[in-house]
Protein backbone atom coordinates (compact mmCIF):
# COMPACT_ATOMS: atom_id res chain seq x y z
CA UNK A 1 0.00 0.00 0.00
CA UNK A 2 2.82 2.12 0.80
CA UNK A 3 4.22 1.92 -2.75
CA UNK A 4 1.12 2.80 -3.99
CA UNK A 5 0.92 6.30 -2.30
CA UNK A 6 4.58 6.77 -3.21
CA UNK A 7 4.19 6.30 -6.82
CA UNK A 8 0.81 8.57 -6.51
CA UNK A 9 3.36 11.21 -4.80
CA UNK A 10 5.52 10.96 -7.14
CA UNK A 11 3.61 11.59 -9.81
CA UNK A 12 2.17 14.95 -8.00
CA UNK A 13 5.42 16.23 -7.64
CA UNK A 14 6.48 15.53 -11.43
CA UNK A 15 3.28 17.22 -12.50
CA UNK A 16 3.88 20.00 -10.49
CA UNK A 17 7.30 20.28 -11.14
CA UNK A 18 6.24 20.43 -15.27
CA UNK A 19 3.52 23.06 -14.76
CA UNK A 20 6.01 25.47 -12.92
CA UNK A 21 8.58 24.86 -15.13
CA UNK A 22 6.11 25.55 -18.70
CA UNK A 23 5.18 28.56 -16.68
CA UNK A 24 8.35 29.68 -16.49
CA UNK A 25 8.89 29.25 -19.97
CA UNK A 26 5.90 30.78 -20.60
CA UNK A 27 6.82 34.14 -18.95
CA UNK A 28 10.28 34.62 -20.11
CA UNK A 29 8.76 34.34 -23.92
CA UNK A 30 6.17 36.96 -22.98
CA UNK A 31 8.90 39.12 -21.77
CA UNK A 32 11.38 38.23 -24.70
CA UNK A 33 8.02 39.17 -26.35
CA UNK A 34 7.72 42.47 -24.85
CA UNK A 35 11.28 43.46 -25.37
CA UNK A 36 11.45 42.33 -29.22
CA UNK A 37 8.54 44.53 -29.39
CA UNK A 38 10.05 47.63 -27.61
CA UNK A 39 12.90 47.32 -29.82
CA UNK A 40 11.05 47.22 -33.25
CA UNK A 41 9.35 50.44 -31.70
CA UNK A 42 12.37 52.30 -31.06
CA UNK A 43 13.76 51.32 -34.59
CA UNK A 44 10.80 52.41 -36.44
CA UNK A 45 10.88 55.82 -34.52
CA UNK A 46 14.75 56.06 -35.77
CA UNK A 47 14.27 54.91 -39.57
CA UNK A 48 10.42 57.01 -39.73
CA UNK A 49 11.63 59.79 -41.90
CA UNK A 50 13.78 56.71 -44.13
CA UNK A 51 10.76 54.05 -44.12
CA UNK A 52 8.05 57.33 -45.15
CA UNK A 53 11.02 58.54 -47.87
CA UNK A 54 11.13 54.38 -49.57
CA UNK A 55 7.64 54.90 -49.42
CA UNK A 56 6.91 57.83 -51.53
CA UNK A 57 9.45 56.13 -53.86
CA UNK A 58 7.23 52.69 -54.17
CA UNK A 59 4.46 55.17 -54.55
CA UNK A 60 5.79 56.96 -57.34
CA UNK A 61 6.88 54.19 -59.10
CA UNK A 62 3.82 52.21 -58.49
CA UNK A 63 1.34 51.71 -61.14
CA UNK A 64 -1.75 53.06 -60.35
CA UNK A 65 -4.69 53.97 -62.54
CA UNK A 66 -4.27 54.79 -65.85
CA UNK A 67 -3.81 58.77 -66.50
CA UNK A 68 -3.79 59.39 -62.54
CA UNK A 69 -0.80 59.88 -60.42
CA UNK A 70 0.07 61.14 -56.70
CA UNK A 71 0.65 64.70 -56.19
CA UNK A 72 1.03 65.05 -52.36
CA UNK A 73 1.34 62.09 -49.57
CA UNK A 74 1.22 63.65 -45.80
CA UNK A 75 1.75 61.07 -42.91
CA UNK A 76 0.20 61.56 -39.42
CA UNK A 77 2.79 61.86 -36.67
CA UNK A 78 0.82 58.47 -34.93
CA UNK A 79 2.03 55.29 -35.41
CA UNK A 80 -0.24 51.83 -34.84
CA UNK A 81 1.63 48.53 -34.37
CA UNK A 82 -0.18 45.19 -35.14
CA UNK A 83 0.88 41.75 -35.96
CA UNK A 84 -0.20 40.24 -39.08
CA UNK A 85 -2.76 36.91 -37.44
CA UNK A 86 -1.22 34.52 -40.50
CA UNK A 87 2.66 35.25 -40.66
CA UNK A 88 3.49 36.87 -37.03
CA UNK A 89 5.06 39.41 -38.65
CA UNK A 90 4.58 42.84 -36.96
CA UNK A 91 3.69 45.67 -38.40
CA UNK A 92 3.39 49.52 -38.46
CA UNK A 93 0.04 51.33 -39.52
CA UNK A 94 0.84 55.17 -40.56
CA UNK A 95 -1.97 57.40 -41.72
CA UNK A 96 -1.81 58.93 -44.93
CA UNK A 97 -3.58 61.86 -46.92
CA UNK A 98 -3.12 61.51 -50.84
CA UNK A 99 -3.99 63.70 -53.23
CA UNK A 100 -4.33 62.24 -57.04
CA UNK A 101 -3.70 64.59 -60.32
CA UNK A 102 -4.44 64.00 -63.97
CA UNK A 103 -1.13 62.62 -65.50
CA UNK A 104 -0.06 61.86 -69.42
CA UNK A 105 -1.51 63.08 -72.20
CA UNK A 106 -5.25 61.90 -71.68
CA UNK A 107 -6.77 64.47 -69.73
CA UNK A 108 -9.04 63.16 -66.23
CA UNK A 109 -9.93 66.51 -64.97
CA UNK A 110 -13.50 64.73 -64.81
CA UNK A 111 -12.84 62.13 -63.20
CA UNK A 112 -14.17 62.39 -59.61
CA UNK A 113 -10.93 61.37 -57.84
CA UNK A 114 -8.71 63.70 -59.23
CA UNK A 115 -7.78 66.69 -57.06
CA UNK A 116 -9.48 65.01 -53.81
CA UNK A 117 -7.80 63.77 -50.60
CA UNK A 118 -8.21 60.52 -49.83
CA UNK A 119 -7.44 58.95 -46.41
CA UNK A 120 -5.31 55.72 -46.40
CA UNK A 121 -3.34 53.76 -44.45
CA UNK A 122 0.51 52.97 -45.15
CA UNK A 123 1.50 49.68 -44.06
CA UNK A 124 5.46 48.80 -42.96
CA UNK A 125 6.67 45.24 -42.07
CA UNK A 126 9.63 44.54 -39.33
CA UNK A 127 11.65 41.29 -40.39
CA UNK A 128 13.03 41.00 -37.12
CA UNK A 129 15.93 43.14 -37.56
CA UNK A 130 14.82 45.94 -40.03
CA UNK A 131 11.58 48.11 -41.26
CA UNK A 132 10.61 48.12 -44.84
CA UNK A 133 7.63 49.05 -46.89
CA UNK A 134 6.57 47.43 -50.48
CA UNK A 135 4.44 50.86 -51.02
CA UNK A 136 1.18 49.24 -49.69
CA UNK A 137 -1.47 51.57 -49.42
CA UNK A 138 -4.94 50.57 -47.36
CA UNK A 139 -7.72 52.52 -48.58
CA UNK A 140 -11.11 52.69 -46.62
CA UNK A 141 -9.78 51.83 -43.26
CA UNK A 142 -11.48 53.73 -40.62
Amino acid sequence: MWAFWAVCGAAAVIALASAALGGAIAARKRRQSRAALALAREIFHWRREWLEADFLTMLSESKSLQGLSWSDCEFDDDVAFARDRGTGRLCGLVAITLKMESSGARRMADVETVGVLRAGTAVFYFDGQRWFCDGRTIFNLN
